[in-house]
């Protein structure tokens, strides 16, 4: 099956220890990503975290709710996030998140990697950019926005 790459880079006015803490809880992708509406099923497996995502697809008035497996390791404590996303279709998504301390800030780093059938590549790749451009700037929004815990 074909395999599309792509990563995308910003900065985050918020440090790296209170991104990490965010990113590592399932119910924050809540809004976070777009399309998830909802978690549920979280299970805590050691040094990893499963759960189910719902992501909605809308259509006018219809709408339809795909659930996603996701698996999230954390092989780097506070600096790196990866979430093995598994969809209906046979589309698999594994996306790693970088944090890297950046003066008063933290640089976030998503590279993505996507595996589907050829024929659903270009909604398939379409929605993995666009999603992993709203999440950046609602991570950002959110984490500029909320007061430090020193503020």
């Amino acid at each position: 099956m074909p395999t599309d790459q792509f990563s995308h880079a910003f900065t985050v006015a918020a440090p790296a220890d209170r991104i990490y803490a965010h990113l590592s809880a399932p119910e924050s992708y809540v809004g976070l990503s777009p399309l998830v509406v909802a978690v549920r099923d979280v299970r805590r497996e050691g040094d990893a975290v499963s759960y189910v995502a719902v992501e909605r697809f809308k259509l006018g008035p219809l709408h339809w709710d795909n659930p996603i497996r996701v698996r999230m390791t954390f092989p780097e404590p506070g600096r790196r996030l990866v979430s093995d996303v598994r969809s209906p279709g046979w589309v698999r998504l594994i996306a790693t998140v970088d944090l890297t301390a950046e003066g008063a800030g933290t640089r976030v780093t998503e590279s993505v990697s996507v595996t589907y059938p050829w024929i659903l590549r270009s909604f398939v790749v379409g929605q993995a950019r666009s999603v992993q451009r709203a999440r950046a700037a609602e991570l950002t929004r959110r984490m500029e926005a909320a007061p430090s815990p020193a503020g």
